[in-house]
């Protein structure tokens, strides 16, 4: 037995997560390299490896003739006899090579051949490990900044965190800890390339994965996400649960579980709303922190057009248009975005108790609504709206007299 090349497989298995056949095939690829240079060809040169005892022979199949043209592939009948004393011309005899005879070059070719295989292997194991990762969150630690990449280190390979996939006004720290979402992961002669991002919606799903295990068990689905990463993302949610809650299940108590991904998002908001197979309350409840006075949705041409009261028409369409862009993207749909007053002087809007709307739906405070946010946001901008909708709609009236006659069209770019 062969001790000695069995607590090296053995070692290189556990350390480098190689299989035992595989490092065995590579040894056999070897001894055959070796013979190819000590002979000049080894077509007819032959490796027995027992796996269990580690113990190897190599031989060549040799042809008996009476002159010997080749010594590689021919031998004589005098030297045949010696292996074996019933051979004759024509036939073919097993001579066994001893290793030990190679030369110098013929075994560092032979050692060179066995390292190729074992690195080969090790890539192999990386990607194949990272491959199956794709499309998850991992922990990395910051390792270093190269330009505006930043590399981090995920346990046994390094991942790239390119400028395109960063969050704007984020800075890292060498030794930082951070989530990452793997975007892809790639094939190299250097190993896997491991392309990193913390700007994908799918990190969002991830998270919330990891926090709420009704999402994890699919209780709860996340239907739809559409995310401006570092500032506001909206998620739609539904429970295959009537008994469970969806938005209340991802807020958690207090708030514990959706403030725990805020904080990981550096406080990125987040709006959680109920989804509906209802284009119509779909595109509602998307529009959330705003109220809607209503909602006509073409699913066929996928366009709808929302009508809110005069002072929430601002709060709609959001800072730069973020809410109903964010909106058209959770959705699908391209949402045209007008006032009360718009849309009855253009005769959109008709049939409509104006103090009974009021009555039923603006008596109740107005920090009541379905969206979920960080409650501890440095940001100004929620609290000046939410002011805004709280203040009386007359005095709000001089204000909107400027707003233009037709709201403009907001639609998922992408």
């Amino acid at each position: 037995m062969n001790k000695e090349l069995m607590e090296a497989l053995d070692v290189l298995e556990k350390e480098k997560n190689i299989s035992k056949d595989t490092l065995l095939g590579a040894i056999e690829q070897s001894l055959i390299q070796a013979c190819k240079n000590h002979f000049g060809k080894a077509d007819n040169v032959h490796v027995t490896i027992n796996p269990e005892t580690c113990d190897f022979s190599v031989y060549a199949e040799r042809v008996v003739k009476d002159f010997v043209e080749d010594p590689a592939l021919e031998i004589s009948l005098a030297d045949a006899q010696k292996i074996n004393t019933n051979a004759e011309l024509g036939d073919t005899v097993k001579v066994e090579i001893q290793s030990k005879e190679f030369g110098r070059i013929a075994t560092q070719n032979a050692k060179n051949v066995i390292l190729q295989k074992i690195r080969e292997e090790e890539r192999k194991v990386l990607y194949d490990e990272y491959y199956g990762k794709e499309k998850e969150v991992v922990t990395g630690i910051v390792q270093r900044v190269m330009g505006k990449n930043v590399s981090i280190n995920l346990g046994k390979a390094d991942g790239i965190l390119s400028e395109n996939e960063q969050v704007k006004g984020e800075e890292f720290r060498p030794t930082e800890r951070i989530k990452v979402y793997i975007l892809e992961v790639k094939d190299t002669p250097k190993g896997p390339r491991i392309l990193l991002s913390r700007t994908h919606p799918g990190l969002v799903k991830r998270l919330f994965e990891s926090e709420v295990a009704e999402v994890k068990d699919g209780t709860v689905e996340i239907k739809s996400i559409a995310r401006e990463a570092g500032s506001r993302t909206k998620i739609a949610v539904w429970s295959n649960d009537p008994d469970v809650d969806p938005v209340g299940a991802c807020v958690g108590m207090n708030g514990a579980r959706v403030n725990a991904i805020v904080s990981e998002l550096r406080g990125e908001k987040i709006d959680i709303i109920n989804w509906d197979e209802n284009p119509a309350i779909l595109i509602e409840n998307a529009l959330s922190p705003a109220k809607v006075i209503a909602v006509m949705a073409d699913p066929d041409e996928k366009t709808a057009l929302v009508v809110v009261p005069d002072y929430q028409l601002s709060l709609a369409i959001g800072k730069e248009g973020q809410n109903a862009r964010l909106a058209a993207r959770l959705t699908g749909f391209k949402i045209d975005i007008k006032s009360e007053t718009q849309a009855r002087e253009s005769g959109e809007l008709y049939e409509y108790d104006e103090d009974e709307y009021y009555e039923e739906d603006y008596d109740e405070d107005y920090s009541e609504s379905p969206s979920y946010e960080e409650e501890n946001s440095e940001s100004g901008e929620d609290a000046e709206d939410l002011e805004e909708a709280a203040s009386d709609p007359a005095e709000k009236e001089q204000e909107y007299a400027s707003e233009e006659e037709d709201a403009p069209e907001y639609e998922d770019e992408n």
